[in-house]
């Protein structure tokens, strides 16, 4: 496990923003040395922590019944062993910093007696397909399934200007340990960075912009916004990895969010090949709708 992570169960009550920075300033020791939060913990290492304080637990609050009634409509297909949501934009899939719900919290207390984990997670501004599932042998089949070579994990996504590289493989690893302004962000880092692979085919070409079909064969934070700024096409309206003008430009169009939409998931469960798909929401095509295609 990594560092940061195990403090992070540790210190449940504390702001995220708090661990880290006693990461930083080398308050926490693995085996009397300092160290990063990426640092991986093995049986045995010895951990110093820090005297911190933390915030009595508050009562667990109820959501919103909107905010349950957006996340129960969202749901596509339910089974005995899974939900497949078409998650909204703007919902994240669970509570964190300045989130008090999530999806996955909203489900619960929708339905307090029954099981629910996630199988993966999107970005919050990212819709699209997302599992959840509803027992623990469910969860661990759908796991396997998604991180199996056969599994295809498809999304549709607008980039910046015209794309000039045919089908093209991005085969650049991924690191999340590097701060910008204070916020912590991914880059490409060949030598410390974990193996992440994406594939781009350009589908639709627009003045200005390239709609994108992206293939994933891993599953790193921000895989595919990162991989596209490597290539020169950061996604549309992407807060992080694009640039202001280019984003106010966006929004004058109509486009508030980035413009990334999992669109398929196609893997094999329980001896069978399952497919699940989310329609294309409103707000990305009625941007496309707008847009003048090029030759």
């Amino acid at each position: 496990m990594r560092l940061d992570n195990y403090l992070l169960r540790v210190f449940k009550d504390v702001p995220k923003s708090r661990v880290y920075k006693i990461i930083r300033s080398g308050e926490v020791r693995v085996n009397r040395g300092r160290a990063k939060p990426a640092t991986r913990l093995a049986v045995d290492d010895e951990v110093r922590l820090p005297p911190v304080r933390q915030a009595p637990k508050k009562q667990t609050q109820r959501p919103p019944d909107e905010l349950i009634e957006r996340v129960t409509s969202a749901v596509v297909e339910e089974t005995a062993d899974y939900l497949l949501f078409a998650k909204p934009p703007g919902l994240a899939v669970h509570a964190g910093s300045g989130v008090r719900f999530g999806l996955i919290e909203v489900l619960r207390a929708a339905r307090p007696d029954e099981y629910f984990e996630l199988v993966h997670r999107l970005d919050r501004q990212t819709s699209g397909c997302l599992l959840v599932a509803r027992s623990r042998q469910a969860l661990d089949g759908l796991r396997a399934a998604l991180n199996d070579a056969a599994a295809d994990k498809r999304y549709l996504a607008l980039v910046e200007g015209r794309w000039r590289h045919g089908v093209r493989e991005v085969d650049a690893p991924l690191s999340r340990d590097v701060e910008r302004a204070g916020e912590r962000i991914v880059s490409v880092d060949h030598v410390n960075g974990r193996a992440s692979l994406s594939v781009f085919a350009p589908r639709t070409f627009y003045r200005g912009a390239t709609l994108m079909d992206v293939t994933i064969r891993s599953g790193r934070t921000h895989q595919i916004r990162v991989h596209a700024a490597h290539c020169g096409h950061p996604v549309a309206a992407d807060d992080k990895y694009a640039g202001n003008a280019a984003n106010g430009r966006w929004r004058s169009r109509g486009l508030p969010r980035m413009f990334l939409h999992a669109a398929q998931i196609v893997l094999y469960f329980q001896g069978q090949r399952r497919v699940f798909e989310a329609p294309l929401p409103a707000d990305l095509s009625d941007v496309l709708a707008g847009l003048e295609e090029a030759a």
